[in-house]
């Protein structure tokens, strides 16, 4: 003779209200998750298109995303050259100009010292690219740390050329 056990009727009600109970839980749960996701403004900040065809060569721009200042410099001939030529073992923080450039005409970075986060000058400093004048960080023409207490280059965003004229940063 086999122990089957039949369902009763307290088994299906406790299980009919196991399960309403969970999707109840969830229900209220979903709009606590939910307004954690980041809203319509932050998303537009995500990214910036910015229209880079009145910049000269030897010009730069600045742009804010994300409330920080991005350099971007339609670097000369002899800019590029300059960053290129240094050797890689005199730099505090290794990094050659190929990988900080996408295109070698156009540098695009955060304007902030890797210091304490001032905002850098162009076209100053003893290797003609920036000068912080906080602490007295010097960087190059490719956004480099040359000399100061700054402990890293300048930070390269995340960025892509739409089209000749057009560059999306983020």
């Amino acid at each position: 003779m086999t122990d089957i056990k039949k369902p009763k009727r307290r088994d299906f009600l406790l299980t009919v209200t196991a399960a309403t109970g969970a999707v109840g839980v969830g229900a209220a749960a979903w709009p606590l998750i939910d307004q954690m996701n980041p809203d319509a403004s932050v998303k537009a900040l995500a990214s910036t298109e910015v229209d880079v065809s009145s910049v000269e060569p030897g010009q730069s721009i600045t742009v804010l995303w994300r409330g920080k200042p991005v350099f971007i410099k339609r670097r000369t001939e002899e800019e590029i050259n300059k960053a290129r030529s240094v050797d890689i073992k005199d730099l505090k923080h290794p990094e050659k100009d190929e990988d900080r450039a996408k295109n070698p005409e156009w540098l695009v970075m955060l304007g902030v010292c890797t210091h304490l986060g001032c905002v850098p000058l162009s076209d100053k400093g003893e290797y003609g690219g920036w000068f912080c004048p906080c602490h007295g960080s010097h960087y190059d023409t490719s956004g480099r740390i040359r000399k100061g207490p700054a402990p890293t280059n300048m930070e390269v965003p995340k960025y892509e050329f739409l089209n000749s004229d057009t560059i999306k940063i983020g």
